[in-house]
């Protein structure tokens, strides 16, 4: 016999399935709003190890106090999230206090995560539980004794760390507060550009006045108008904030840390969010790094680090240091060349720059200097053409700079992996790995002539950049070793071949009599 629903038990049916969907939309807002959170804060950058799944954890942070490996964020039952709850990673998020209630280290920025609402907290936690699950057990820190007795923490606790969510300021705009809510809280930007630091604390004196941060100088980002950003327009903030590079001689172009906080969190903010942020940093009290009446004197002309120049440099920067518009960018008033430290103008000479925003590929010039010659022309584009910056005072800072640069246009490093998938594609589908392996340097423009159409047509919305870095990396890996290149150096060949990749991709017709000047090596 067949029972025929009633209209009553079908209709309970249906608001139960609308309730479900409703939740499960719910739900998938909630996620949502949790990456832009998790991004916002660039969680991934400390949680990823090079090579390893997002988030899994295991990525090694050089501390005053010792190296710290970094936990697994997925939802693993056994190394990562899964047997949290959203209480557990509020106490860690909010008091920087582990689920089996051990204190975490501030290298963990809770300092500044403590001002973000238990809202926003749970949809990261969300949001983190959505990731697929990655059985990856955290490898032991480095933390010599006394530093690893975690009970000792409480000292720091109670001399530096207040938990707090963020209050907003009555008297200032919704704007504003919203960017004291993302640089004081998701953004952490004290923990590198604070002047006076001492791990995790986000309240010392110095604030945003810019400092080194494992072996880069995170400038002055207060209004100051020479050391910070008061030179700086809006406009040109935000955008160097979203892309790495900005209109104008001040902004120069991202490297380092920053260059990586780029790509991975504040190139995926609204412009809203970005335009908060410098609405905020705007009503900060400028900080001068330095002041440029008690620079010690520094005769440009008789200086060691002019000849360098002109042999290394001034190809492509230009003798007066103005650069190519559009195509290298100028050093001669360039804000971030004149910051307190010199650490980023090291590393950048050392270690070279990768293609971005339209700019060409930095060679690694310095791979080929004497550390004296690195330091010298370090101090000579930090003061010559109006610039002003402090010399060089620390002995060895160069050689402690290069053990630190790993690159793959200075050959330190192992070649990369191309970044997009759909350019690894195409450059593999030209048969880039056969074409590029043992080519002779002075066939270089004729091979990258003929990869270049059937990789353009591949992937015709790819941009420039990423077709120059990709073809660099497929030709570290079909080079590298090959002794051939031995005699000019590797940093020098492999950054002949990117500017030349750059130059032709730009000027198809351009041949080898008009290719332009390389750097020596």
């Amino acid at each position: 016999m067949r029972h025929r629903r009633t209209p009553l038990l079908v209709g309970a049916g249906l608001l139960l399935g609308l309730a479900a969907t409703a939740a499960a939309a719910q739900d998938a807002d909630l996620i949502k709003r949790g990456e832009y959170l998790a991004t916002a804060g660039d969680c991934v950058a400390c949680h990823t190890a090079p090579g390893g799944k997002p988030f899994a954890g295991n990525y090694v942070l050089n501390t005053p106090i010792g190296k710290i490996r970094t936990p697994n964020l997925t939802p693993d039952m056994e190394t990562g999230l899964g047997s949290w709850s959203a209480d557990d990673f509020y106490r860690a998020f909010h008091d920087g206090i582990s689920k089996d209630g051990s204190y975490l280290y501030p290298a963990f920025p809770f300092a500044w995560y403590t001002k973000v609402t238990r809202a926003d907290a749970d949809a990261i936690f969300a949001y983190l539980k959505s990731l697929p699950a990655v059985h990856e057990p955290r490898k032991p820190s480095e933390i010599p004794f006394p530093f690893n007795v975690r009970t000792a923490l409480i000292t720091w606790r109670t001399a530096f760390f207040t938990a707090g969510e963020f209050k907003p300021d009555p008297q200032a705009s919704a704007e504003v507060n919203r960017g004291g809510y993302l640089v004081e809280g998701l953004g952490h930007c004290g923990m590198c550009h604070n002047a006076n630091k001492i791990v995790g604390n986000s309240g010392l004196a110095g604030k945003l006045g810019g400092g080194v941060i494992d072996g880069w100088y995170a400038p002055n980002i207060t209004p100051d108008d020479h050391t910070g950003i008061g030179a700086w327009s809006d406009d040109q903030v935000v955008t160097y904030l979203k892309t790495g590079t900005a209109p104008g001689n001040q902004p120069g172009v991202a490297a380092g840390p920053m260059r990586q906080t780029i790509e991975e969190s504040l190139s995926k903010l609204t412009d809203a969010d970005l335009k908060a942020m410098v609405a905020y940093l705007r009503t900060q009290k400028a900080k001068e790094s330095y002041k440029v009446k008690d620079l010690q004197a520094f005769n440009t002309a008789g200086a060691p680090g002019a000849g360098t120049y002109l042999s290394f440099c001034s190809s492509c920067h230009k003798p007066d240091g103005k650069g190519i518009e559009g195509v290298v960018p100028a050093l001669a008033g360039n804000s971030s060349v004149q910051a307190r430290g010199p650490e980023t103008v090291i590393r950048v000479i050392l270690g070279g720059l990768a293609a971005q925003n339209g700019y060409a590929p930095m060679p690694a010039i310095g791979a080929g200097m004497t550390d004296q010659e690195v330091a010298d022309v370090t101090d000579y584009v930090r003061n010559a053409w109006g610039n002003a910056a402090p010399v060089i005072s620390e002995r060895g800072i160069v050689a402690t700079a290069r053990a630190a640069t790993q690159t793959m246009l200075a050959g330190t490093a192992p070649c990369a992996e191309i970044a997009q998938p759909d350019i690894a594609k195409a450059i593999a589908e030209a048969g880039a790995a056969e074409r590029l392996k043992g080519l002779p340097e002075e066939n270089f423009i004729t091979t990258i002539d003929a990869l270049l159409p059937p990789i353009k047509a591949a992937v015709p919305n790819a941009k420039g950049d990423d077709i120059v870095n990709g073809l660099t990396t497929a030709f570290c890996q079909a080079g590298r070793g090959d002794p051939a290149y031995d005699k000019r150096g590797w940093h020098a060949v492999i950054g002949s071949f990117s500017n030349i990749v750059y130059s032709q991709l730009k000027n198809p017709e351009r041949r080898a009599s008009n290719t332009g000047p390389m750097p020596k090596p």
